[in-house]
């Protein structure tokens, strides 16, 4: 069926929004090498603080209240409060990941993350796998199999960060929450403990803010509205444009990541992770595909 052409306007803007963030999202390690000079533990305690500031600020000009709501609730207080942990140590493995030469491993993560929330689905939602799907889920095993095999050793930060970002969604997902107001909460959890460590680390005269240059004190700032607008934009784009779509777009993110790392950080990338990324690309190939003839089945 034709689209009209005010759905037309809402599927092309919604496209805008899903590329933005998802470019936001893979120009990331320009961003953090900028404070490479700064340890990634004041890093994340201020991109936490001056997000939840951000957000509140966002909020505000929203008028949206919801967020109050989920601060009375225990329940989802005691969700957000897992989710919190999750997203803080998803930041602050990719930010070491970024300012230790590891982009590359961190692009792999993104593009296992995937593959994550199928076997995710299977073990807590109850879904089941298809044959395609099962086939898609063994080349990504494959994959990090293979990487771990050559180099003796886990490749712990791709996987961590594909884990603790699926886990993540997943209990987002079962909880059902509204994004910014969720993210608001996530972040007024993490606060205290970020606000005290900053605190701490000044008092003991190792603090970052205020001691290197104007520049890092005004990228550390900025650090909130670069965490929060990429998830402002996805939120908008999530409600303009089929999950499929974004399902294709969300795989630019790390392809830009590798690039970047390969390409401007002079990161390794020998035959083992050539090996590697291309058997993860076989399965995520292979898992695209399944979900668009699962589509056209559904929409013939």
């Amino acid at each position: 069926m034709a689209l009209t052409i005010e759905q037309q306007k809402v599927y092309k803007s919604g496209l805008v929004y899903a590329l933005l963030s998802y470019c936001c999202w893979g120009v990331f390690p320009l961003y953090w090498k900028l404070l490479l000079h700064v340890p990634p533990q004041q890093i994340l305690a201020h991109r936490i603080v001056w997000s939840m500031l951000f957000l509140f600020i966002i909020l505000a000009w929203r008028r949206d209240r919801l967020f109050i709501r989920y601060l009375k609730s225990p329940r989802i207080l005691g969700v957000l409060l897992l989710t919190a942990a999750l997203i803080g140590g998803n930041w602050f493995v990719y930010i070491y990941a970024v300012n230790n030469n590891h982009i590359v491993d961190a692009s792999l993560g993104y593009y296992i993350n995937p593959i994550v929330n199928i076997l995710l689905g299977v073990l807590f939602l109850k879904e089941r796998l298809t044959r395609i799907q099962i086939v898609a889920v063994t080349f990504a095993f494959a994959g990090v199999a293979y990487l771990s095999y050559h180099y003796g050793r886990l490749p712990v930060i791709s996987l961590f960060l594909a884990f603790s970002f699926g886990f993540y969604g997943l209990l987002r997902k079962k909880i059902n929450l509204q994004s910014m107001p969720g993210l608001v909460v996530e972040t007024v959890l993490l606060s205290p403990v970020a606000l005290w460590y900053l605190w701490h680390m000044n008092s003991v005269g190792a603090g970052a803010f205020g001691h290197y240059s104007t520049l890092a004190d005004v990228l550390l700032v900025l650090g909130g509205p670069v965490t929060a607008l990429p998830l402002f934009w996805f939120g908008i784009a999530a409600t303009r444009i089929p999950l499929s779509t974004l399902g294709f777009i969300q795989y630019l993110s790390p392809t830009i990541q590798l690039l970047i790392g390969i390409f401007v950080f002079s990161e390794a990338f020998d035959s083992a992770y050539l090996v590697s990324f291309g058997l993860v690309w076989t399965g995520l190939a292979i898992y695209t595909y399944s979900v668009i003839n699962g589509l056209k089945r559904r929409n013939a």
